[in-house]
């Protein structure tokens, strides 16, 4: 059997939708970022009998910006209007990516297990999502998106996910791993309750399904802590040591919006395609 003969090309209304749904789904991230610049708000307090704006964090902690004048009251308008805007704007595209994700799922358009698309939108919300790469046969849901093709099922028959932790940049993933008070296992059960790392396994994570995430990590080498335990928690993953790690983690990044079975939607980080051909 020939390349060609393991590919079926989608259909055009497919390919419509398809695309119609990334462009919600990327300018919803777009919007959520600009949002999180203005979280928190600003307001006016007596300070020593003077009137001073103040800027309050989502976290609850305030900064002067200084006494009222010309300056700081356009420095305020210009904050809530922004901060309206970007607001009314998260919920209008959050509404049409309902509408999409129905769409999705009547043009048949995901195929993506969603449990994967459910671990991968967790760990975007926690803001770790860039500290692994999808690698091993799911990656190829990402090429398939991209080409607008479907992969023939042999080819993508696996009840595993691997994710390359990239040890280079562990400790902003430990930051902010304890900004969070979270382990990894963790954040997985928030999309699997069930996730369980497997004792004999510590490596991997299993639902009740019998699907299973493998946390994998590059050949320990100069200040890369070896043995590494993703989080402080006794019952945490523990990375394995893969042989082609250093190369999969040094290769170029390929991000492409996935779609799940249920339609809901996912950024999915990966190598580049012809990297990983390369490399595999």
């Amino acid at each position: 059997m020939s390349a060609t003969d393991c590919l079926f090309e989608l259909s055009e209304s497919q390919k419509r939708q398809y695309i119609d749904a990334e462009t919600v789904f990327i300018a919803l991230a777009q919007a959520k970022k600009a949002a999180a610049e203005v979280r928190g708000f600003m307001f006016w307090r007596e300070l020593k009998g003077t009137r001073t704006l103040i800027r309050s964090s989502a976290a609850g902690a305030q900064k002067s910006l200084g006494a009222y004048s010309e300056t700081t009251q356009k420095l305020f308008n210009s904050f809530m209007v922004r901060k309206t805007n970007v607001e009314l704007r998260v919920k209008a595209l959050k509404a049409q990516l309902a509408t999409q994700q129905r769409l999705n799922r009547a043009h048949r358009v995901g195929r993506v297990p969603n449990i994967v698309v459910g671990v991968l939108n967790e760990m975007a919300k926690a803001g770790v999502d860039a500290h692994f790469l999808v690698v091993g046969t799911h990656a190829l849901y990402a090429y398939e998106a991209a080409a607008g093709v479907r992969i023939t099922e042999q080819a993508m028959a696996t009840r595993d996910v691997d994710m390359l932790f990239d040890t280079r940049k562990r400790l902003a993933f430990f930051t902010v791993m304890e900004k969070l008070d979270s382990s990894l296992i963790g954040l997985l059960r928030k999309a699997d309750a069930s996730f369980e790392v497997v004792e004999d396994q510590h490596y991997t994570a299993r639902n009740n399904d019998g699907f299973e995430v493998d946390i994998i990590r590059r050949m320990a080498h100069g200040r890369d802590p070896h043995p590494l335990r993703m989080s402080s928690a006794e019952d945490d993953f523990w990375a394995a040591q893969v042989s082609m790690g250093d190369k999969l983690a040094s290769a170029r990044r390929f991000d492409q919006v996935v779609v799940a079975t249920s339609g809901e939607m996912a950024l999915m980080r990966t190598v580049h395609p012809l990297d990983f051909a390369r490399i595999k």
